[in-house]
């Protein structure tokens, strides 16, 4: 049991929160979250008890975290995304996204954009969705859709037109970000 009356419990208690949401906001699993918070903390424990103190706790806290965040996604494997059939020029979220090689900040940039691409999708109703996933993820035509449902050309290309509005105005802010 922790004791939050010593000064190291008033600095848990202090920085707890906002150290959990900057996390919380880099790492989209709530369990992973919750293990880098964790993992920060411990390492606050161990700092806490060396000679010399931590000067600027909010700081270090952060830049704790920041490097356990990294570290974490050094260890997941890369999962690629579904290519779009033989044909690469449709392969655009490919380009779009960080290189995984191009080091640990590439790859934590890409893996957030990932989950923030999924739970955009997420977000839109299932038939925008689907046009969408299968349009422009499984590369197929909107005349192969067309024929495969039985739904009309022009109700095809307004759902993925929808699709296309609702994730342009969820995802510009994160890929601003991620492109200053």
């Amino acid at each position: 049991m922790t004791n939050f009356d010593t000064p190291l419990g008033a600095v848990v208690v202090r920085e707890r929160a906002r150290l959990r949401n900057f996390i919380r906001q880099r790492v989209p699993n709530p369990a992973d979250a919750e293990d880098v918070v964790q993992d920060v903390l411990a390492e606050l424990v161990d700092a806490w008890r060396l000679p010399e103190p931590i000067e600027q706790v909010g700081a270090w806290l952060l830049r704790v975290a920041r490097n356990r965040i990294i570290d974490r996604f050094r260890k997941k494997k890369e999962q690629p995304l579904p290519v779009s059939g033989d044909n690469q020029e449709d392969d655009w979220l490919q380009e779009l996204l960080p290189d995984p090689g191009a080091g640990p900040e590439a790859e934590y940039a890409r893996t957030v954009l990932l989950a923030e691409l999924e739970a955009a999708l997420d977000e839109l109703p299932a038939e925008q969705r689907a046009v969408f996933v299968a349009h422009e993820i499984e590369g197929r035509t909107f005349a192969e859709l067309a024929q495969e449902t039985g739904i009309n050309l022009n109700t095809l290309l307004a759902r993925k037109r929808y699709a296309v509005v609702h994730l342009r105005e969820r995802l510009l802010g994160v890929y601003a970000e991620w492109n200053d």
